[in-house]
């Protein structure tokens, strides 16, 4: 029998990574990328919220191969349907990426794994462009 495949969710180092991970990358976006971050909930001072925050957390568990609490609490992620009210296109694509990007510097993730995870949530978000531009 075949030893079990470790998950991009194993080599980030487990949920508490990931939830510092997403941490960063809302810092980011409220830092750097006012208007994206104004897509979202946001809290009393004006920040990406916790609610928000702690919801992409529990789906990016799941989608990297972690527990799927996130599937368990909310169904499937239908991305695409629940982004369907946001105006998506490239710069806002780019921006998520530059947040995410920033985020996975700054949280020092080896780079072949950085490599890896950006191709693939650069996949993720040019699917989820929604407007041409």
């Amino acid at each position: 029998m075949s030893e079990p495949q470790e998950t991009p969710f194993d080599r980030l180092g487990g949920e508490t990574a990931v939830r510092t991970l997403c941490e960063h990358f809302y810092d980011a976006m409220d830092r750097d990328e006012p208007a994206l971050a104004k897509l979202h909930e946001l809290d009393d001072r004006g920040r990406v919220s916790r609610r928000s925050r702690d919801r992409f957390a529990l789906f990016l568990i799941g989608w990297l191969g972690g527990p799927q609490d996130y599937i368990a609490q909310n169904g499937h992620p239908r991305l695409r349907m629940r982004h369907a009210r946001v105006p998506v296109d490239i710069a806002m694509r780019d921006a998520w990426m530059r947040a995410m990007t920033t985020a996975m510097d700054e949280v020092a993730v080896a780079p072949d794994l950085r490599a890896f995870l950006l191709g693939r949530l650069a996949d993720v978000a040019d699917f989820m462009r929604n407007r041409p531009g």
